[in-house]
């Protein structure tokens, strides 16, 4: 098979460009992927493809973030291409934050299918499931209720491709009662990277208290700063605390803003973009991983990457997260959102209990590794076979 996939991908710092690597990653190393053509964003370094069986991947820059052009250069690249089956890797504002090249990049899917070629979309989340006003889309009931109109059109859009793929049961139950649809499966998000069992063991001393993602929206770092302060205070731990990520693009300065009024808290670090390869070391090192989230947009990479390298996590009992857990077998010790003291009571609990901390991480790795990429790569080509 010649599969094609719409995508971002490292070191493009645009949305989802992580789960595409380890998505390909995998996919070459199925006998029964020829090749693989990225149709991704274009960037000034090369892509990454540090991975075993990389030639058979062929790079086509064809498309830019906020580009009223994607439209255009992504179907004639695929048009010229040829391939046999193409994978569109999306959420929402994949292709921009302005709306109107956003909406135009999410009608491809449908405009390849109607010339020939078998199309399958991975929608990440869903309108339905998204806090507009809390993620940033929409600041008034008005323009709400506008962007929710358009949200309904576009995802009609997205299901006339062959199949589309969400990767929580809820998702699916929405679209098929919401819209009708009849050619939506589920396929997890599926962990990265799954590694030999970790060394569980106690700590003494520093612990790191670390949160990952895009910052500024729905994700809010000062509830994290202000109770890891007050578990310092409370019990006198050495805990050290580390931002690593990047600001959303609808908050840019959000982060360097923050570093600013924090300037004298001890401990506290900032890692601005972590590359692929560093990610490892940001997670093994880390004690604890925590969720400052107000609000959720899909399935969570970074619970999945925190579980395949045994870590505890304190989350929000919200939204997805929750929905995860549920379906998945994660766990976590929850807190209220935008709760200074109910977070500061989860961390307390977490860095005084070793055993408690341990015993959450195992659980968490049993999940991860129930759905290893590998696995979740066959789940794709059996769909692409069906949607043929």
């Amino acid at each position: 098979m010649k599969l094609g996939i719409v995508t971002s991908f490292p070191p493009s710092k645009v949305t989802l460009n992580e789960y595409a690597y380890h998505l390909v990653k995998h996919f070459v190393q199925n006998k029964n992927i020829d090749k693989v053509i990225l149709y991704c964003d274009k960037t000034i370094d090369d892509k990454t493809l540090d991975f075993p069986y990389s030639e058979k991947v062929h790079v086509i820059e064809c498309w830019n973030f906020n580009s009223y052009k994607t439209i255009f250069s992504v179907f004639k690249a695929i048009q010229k291409s040829k391939p046999d089956q193409v994978l569109f890797n999306l959420q929402f504002m994949k292709f921009g934050d302005k709306k109107i090249a956003a909406a135009l990049g999410l009608m491809l899917p449908m405009l390849v299918r109607l010339f020939g070629t078998n199309t399958t979309v991975l929608i990440h989340n869903i309108l339905e499931t998204v806090d507009l006003k809390n993620t940033g889309f929409a600041k008034n009931k008005l323009l709400m209720g506008t962007y929710k109109f358009i949200g309904y059109l576009l995802t009609k859009l997205l299901l006339r491709a062959n199949k589309v793929v969400v990767t929580i049961p809820k998702y699916k139950r929405i679209l098929e009662l919401k819209y009708k649809a009849k050619n939506v499966v589920v396929i997890p998000h599926g962990t990265f990277e799954i590694l030999q069992t970790p060394k569980y063991r106690t700590q003494k001393g520093l612990k790191k208290i670390m949160t990952f993602g895009k910052f500024g929206t729905y994700k809010k770092v000062e509830i994290l700063i202000e109770a890891v302060k007050r578990v310092r205070q409370r019990t006198g731990e050495v805990l050290e605390i580390v931002i690593a990520g990047t600001n959303n693009p609808n908050t840019p300065n959000y982060l360097e803003s923050v570093e600013k009024a924090y300037r004298n808290v001890k401990g506290l670090t900032f890692t601005g973009y972590v590359k692929e390869e560093d990610v490892s070391t940001l997670f093994k090192e880390s004690s604890v991983v925590v969720f400052p989230y107000t609000s959720t947009t899909g399935s969570s990479g970074v619970l999945h990457q925190a579980g395949s390298y045994g870590k505890a996590v304190i989350l929000p009992n919200i939204g997805d997260l929750k929905e995860l857990v549920l379906e998945e077998g994660y766990i976590g010790e929850f807190f209220k959102k935008a709760d200074v003291e109910s977070l500061a009571m989860a961390i307390q609990k977490m860095v005084l209990n070793d055993i408690y901390r341990i015993e959450l991480g195992k659980i968490n790795y049993k999940a991860a590794t129930a759905y290893p990429m590998k696995k979740i790569c066959k789940l794709y080509l059996s769909t692409f076979k069906e949607a043929v």
